[in-house]
């Protein structure tokens, strides 16, 4: 039986397996490894420290994800299909790991985060 999002540590390994799973997609992953090459010990903690603030209301997030994915989308056109699977696999990585209420809430702020920024980059 799978266990809901309740503590930093459900949000870490969330995360993290979430990343895996970009790292290795054939629609994505170019663009976290290739395109635009992810510092991961720089990126990881700034994604705990968003989904913290999101799912379990902990100290505000400090950053700018919309700037930083404009830098990206700079360098390679982020579509509608991109933010489509990185739903997808966000969706998946917390359907993996977790059930409940919090969890339905992760999947639900990730679809409302994927919907605006298909938008923002028309």
């Amino acid at each position: 039986m799978l266990h809901d999002i309740s503590e930093p540590d459900h949000v870490k390994k969330l995360v993290d397996h979430f990343y895996d799973k970009v790292r290795q997609d054939d629609l994505i992953g170019f663009i976290f490894n290739e395109a635009v090459p992810v510092n991961w010990p720089e990126h990881l903690p700034k994604m705990y420290a968003f989904w913290e603030f999101i799912l379990l209301g902990a100290a505000p997030f400090q950053g700018n994800p919309i700037e930083k994915h404009y830098e990206v989308h700079q360098k390679v056109p982020l579509l509608p299909e991109h933010f489509e699977r990185w739903l997808l696999l966000f969706q998946s990585a917390v359907d993996d790991l977790f059930s409940g209420p919090k969890a339905d809430e992760a999947k639900f702020r990730a679809f409302s985060i994927a919907e605006i920024w298909k938008g923002k980059f028309r």
